[in-house]
């Protein structure tokens, strides 16, 4: 957790309010990127008591990554959310963090800077909801493996390796996509347009041209 941040929790765990929208402001963009792949439509709910839950436990939280600390307790009121739903979690969310996103896989980084909002929107909701979670905890929310496995529940070698998956088919997809994209263009480029008025392909009679 940076330093700034860390002040502001101390600030804001002693009744410091700019402090707490300090907090607010820093963290709910990507919060609320997080839960609409988990909820949908229902985000800005979900998000609401969430918050609600942080302001009232702030002064139990005894230190270490207070983003996942609050990861966390959105992802209970989301899930709990689901539960009264009785529906699985959709994945409908932009990735604009997916080029932000640390790690060695050369894979992501090329999904990263390939992938725009648009075709994210289609691609993140083909993806298996484990594998885009572990993507959504690492791109979004920022955090490292093994402080992502602590909010799954999972270990971080496998938060790692569901990220990097998920990237992958990511980088797979785009690749498909890219290929008869570029093709056509090609074909296009080099085809000849018909004319009229010319002898029609089995040279046997001639067309009459217009006018």
């Amino acid at each position: 957790m940076s330093g700034e941040l860390t002040e502001a929790v101390a600030a804001a765990q002693a009744g410091d309010e700019d402090a707490f929208r300090f907090l607010y402001r820093s963290l709910q963009p990507g919060l609320l990127r997080y839960l609409t792949a988990l909820v949908g439509a229902d985000a800005e709910d979900v998000a609401s008591e969430a918050w609600l839950q942080i302001s009232r436990d702030l002064p139990s939280f005894t230190g270490g990554e207070f983003r996942a600390w609050t990861v966390t307790i959105a992802r209970n009121r989301a899930m709990d959310h689901l539960r009264r739903q009785r529906r699985r979690p959709s994945l409908p969310v932009p990735v604009q963090a997916l080029s932000e996103l640390a790690g060695d896989a050369d894979t992501a980084e090329r999904a990263g800077e390939t992938i725009g909002t648009e075709s994210a929107l289609a691609l993140i909701a083909t993806l298996p909801p484990r594998e885009a979670e572990a993507v959504l905890l690492r791109a979004v929310i920022g955090l490292d493996a093994e402080t992502a496995g602590r909010v799954l529940g999972k270990r971080p070698g496998a938060v790692r390796t569901a990220a990097h998956r998920g990237l992958r088919r990511l980088a797979a997809m785009l690749e498909r996509q890219d290929s008869p994209n570029s093709a056509g263009a090609e074909d296009r480029a080099v085809a000849p347009r018909p004319r009229r008025g010319r002898r029609s392909p089995d040279a046997s009679r001639t067309e009459p041209a217009d006018g």
